[in-house]
């Protein structure tokens, strides 16, 4: 007896008594093997029926999976894939000097295009329809039909370390051949599935993969495989050193091309400026590199609203909530920055940070680097206006407190315990007693209940801790510490009455952890300190003279539960993306920068701009977000545009005006559904045709123009539109 490998109901080889797996034989999922038994010496003329005309046994092929399938259509109960409907070759088998491809075309020998070529589908093995999506989006590149049509075995790299001895170009130019030239004959991208799965073991077997990742090494290994520099030079990398962007670019370039020369570097491959810049000695290294395709992210993906409370440290003002919309993987200074612009920060003022728990200063987040990540949606986080010149000054810190006489009326000593915001002001040398009661006075006053204002009405305009405009104009125009005029000096007039008087509150100075209360008074003598912590014990007087409203109720830095649901009117365009991408940001803690004039490792500031611009530009758009505890996908809706794609005003250099930047796009790879469940396929444009079709799997159908922009679109391709 013997087993042929009987895929699509053709004998492709014998197989035989071997260590090889299932995938090293090409066998997939759901195909058929056929057992030939000899009889008298003879074999079996027919390929359906044995010599006594018995039916031959069709034993399916299922290898260990997952009785649930990811992507690539339903599963049946036994793990069998129903996604796709084999289409039977009939004939016999055609001798080919390649054995582990269908059809034995010559690679040294041109093929022109069939009338209809391009318009073939590929068949669903079993969970390739991230492949399937991939490939047809590689195949219907302009450049490359062109390349691999005609004999290009001089450009197989088969020494190349780097590459796959030449099988993977050889595997691709093979199946673009057969798809170009087959009409609408799907095809099973069996022997191409096996090099794949032969040079890069993560897409071995049946599970679900990423499109775009699969791109990523596609790109990679076929460049390699063609790469036409067969001994690489070494270069050492060199600074920009004070030259000119133009001349470091150009440099970067030739060094470049120097050790990667092939098809996919001449159409694919572009450069980009990378600028990095240390926080401490202000370093600024400029990089040129080159890249394959631009991974841009989703502003709803890399954008953040946080609500943050404003207090003055000199009590000029009224607390107010600001809500800013930040980078979310920003800094403290990114914040701080947007907070300044928010609230009309002077010149002469800066924003010091701090996360508020439980009533107390939990921490300051003074420098400005650390991320925003460290920052969590539930926190209560302020910031305080205080001068910018506070090195000499003392740091004044105020925690309330409160009589809780709740347990019992009787009980004289009933548990004090804190309530309200902080407050932090800043001191020139305080020396007694008598200077922090008139400090705590200063901060207070904005919270007076005065004539010109009724406790009614500030709680009537009062809402989610903010005040109505007729409460604003009544603070400024009664109680603006900083401004001029008589009601001003009238203010400080008073307050420096009440510092000649005894003590106007019930202060207490403690130490860092809030422990160890001592009374202040008047003439009590302040140790020199950068900080002191004091408690001010409320009374019915103060409660009487002070509307405390202002500092209750702090809100959090982002309520999740008040997140509207976004449609399609909250669609971000392509440009939105890439001005994401291209964005300033920090470097993440684990990836430091080396820099040579410190020394050290230190969290730079990088900035992207492009460069140059390759004639087919693919865009990843970054939909899929991991975490240690999270993973999601966004459906966000990307506009992108499918002609005059201009990208002029993004390129950099000097010469960027003797080439078009205006693409247009040609393909797509899109994803259906969900992490736990989805599907890919892929829209293209026939050149020729000037016509959209739809590639699912082994299924091709027209489209129109207006169909392919949709929510599903996840790697986007463009041509250079010739000047």
């Amino acid at each position: 007896a013997r087993i042929w490998d009987y895929f699509n109901k053709r004998k492709h080889t014998i197989l035989v008594d071997s260590s090889q797996t299932l995938d090293e034989s090409n066998l997939q999922m759901d195909q058929d093997i056929l057992l030939e038994v000899q009889v008298d010496e003879f074999w079996p003329s027919g390929f359906g029926m044995d010599s006594t005309g018995n039916e031959l046994a069709l034993v399916p092929i299922e290898p260990l999976r997952s009785s649930t399938t990811i992507a690539g259509g339903p599963t049946l109960s036994n793990g069998h894939s129903t996604s796709y409907t084999s289409s039977f070759f009939q004939g016999s088998t055609l001798s080919s000097p390649f054995t582990d491809m269908e059809d034995g075309y010559d690679t040294s020998r041109p093929v022109t295009r069939s009338d209809r070529g391009g318009l073939a589908g590929l068949q669903n093995l079993g969970n390739t329809c991230f492949m399937n999506s991939a490939i047809q989006c590689l195949v219907h590149t302009p450049p490359l039909v062109e390349y691999f049509l005609q004999d290009y075995t001089d450009e197989i790299n088969g020494q190349n370390p780097l590459g796959m001895n030449g099988e993977l170009a050889l595997a691709f130019g093979e199946l673009l051949r057969k798809l170009w030239a087959s009409g609408r004959t799907p095809i099973a991208p069996r022997a191409f599935k096996g090099k794949l799965a032969r040079f890069a073991p993560q897409f071995s077997g049946y599970n679900q993969h990423d499109s775009q990742e699969l791109l990523a090494f596609l790109l990679d290994g076929l460049h390699e495989d063609l790469n036409r520099v067969k001994q690489k030079p070494y270069i050492e990398a060199k600074d920009s050193d004070g030259r000119t962007d133009e001349e470091v670019a150009d440099e970067c370039w030739r060094y470049h091309k120097a050790r990667n020369d092939s098809v996919i570097v001449d159409i694919c491959q572009g450069q980009y400026k990378s600028t990095l810049v240390c926080p401490v000695c202000n370093k600024i290294s400029i990089t040129f590199d080159p890249f394959m395709y631009l991974s841009l992210p989703l502003p709803s993906t890399v954008t953040r609203t946080m609500t943050i409370t404003v207090l003055y440290g000199d009590g000029s003002g009224l607390p107010m909530p600001h809500t800013v919309t930040i980078l979310k993987h920003g800094c403290c200074k990114d914040l701080s920055q947007a907070l300044g612009t928010a609230c009309c920060l002077k010149s002469d003022e800066c924003l010091l940070l701090a996360e508020v728990y439980e009533h107390r200063i939990y921490r300051y987040l003074e420098i400005p680097l650390d991320p925003l990540s460290s920052i969590k949606d539930d926190e209560y986080i302020v910031a305080y206006r205080i001068p910018k010149k506070r090195a000499e000054l003392t740091r004044l810190e105020i925690c309330h407190r409160y009589l809780d006489n709740s347990m019992s009326d009787n009980m004289k000593d009933c548990e004090r315990k804190l309530f309200l915001t902080p407050l932090v002001s800043y001191l020139e040398d305080p020396q007694t007693g008598a200077d922090i009661d008139l400090a705590v006075s200063r901060m207070l006053y904005p919270l007076r209940r005065k004539t010109c204002f009724s406790p009614t009405k500030a709680h009537g305009g009062k809402e989610n801790g903010s005040v109505s405009e007729a409460i604003d104009e009544s603070i400024n125009s009664c109680s603006d510490l900083s401004g001029s005029g008589k009601q001003s000096t009238d203010n400080n007039t008073e307050l420096e009455e009440m510092s000649s008087r005894e003590l106007s509150f019930q202060l207490c100075i403690t130490d860092d952890r809030g422990l160890n209360c001592r009374p202040i008074v008047k003439d009590l003598l302040i140790k020199p300190s950068k900080l002191v912590k004091v408690i001010l014990d409320w009374t019915d007087k103060e409660h009487e003279l002070y509307d405390t409203s202002y500092l209750k109720d702090l809100p959090e830095v982002h309520k999740t539960g008040l997140t509207v649901k976004k449609t399609l009117q909250d669609a971000v365009s392509l440009f939105s993306c890439l001005d994401a991408f291209l964005k300033e940001e920090p470097l993440g803690p684990d990836d430091m920068w080396y820099c040579p004039r410190c020394k050290e490792h230190r969290q730079a500031t990088k900035k992207l701009d492009l460069w140059r611009l390759p004639d087919i530009l693919v865009f990843h758009l970054k939909r899929f977000s991991y975490s240690r505890y999270l993973k999601n996908k966004l459906d966000t809706f990307v506009n992108f545009p499918i002609y005059n794609l201009d990208l002029s005003k993004y390129v950099k250099s000097k010469d960027a005006s003797t080439r078009s930047h205006v693409y247009e796009l040609y393909a797509i790879s899109n994803h259906y559904g969900g992490l736990g469940g989805g599907h890919y396929s892929a829209y293209a444009k026939l050149i020729d045709d000037d016509r959209w079709y739809h590639f699912n799997d082994a299924h091709v159908s027209p489209v129109t123009e207006a169909e392919i922009r949709t929510s599903a679109a996840y790697v986007l391709f463009y041509k250079r539109v010739k000047s």
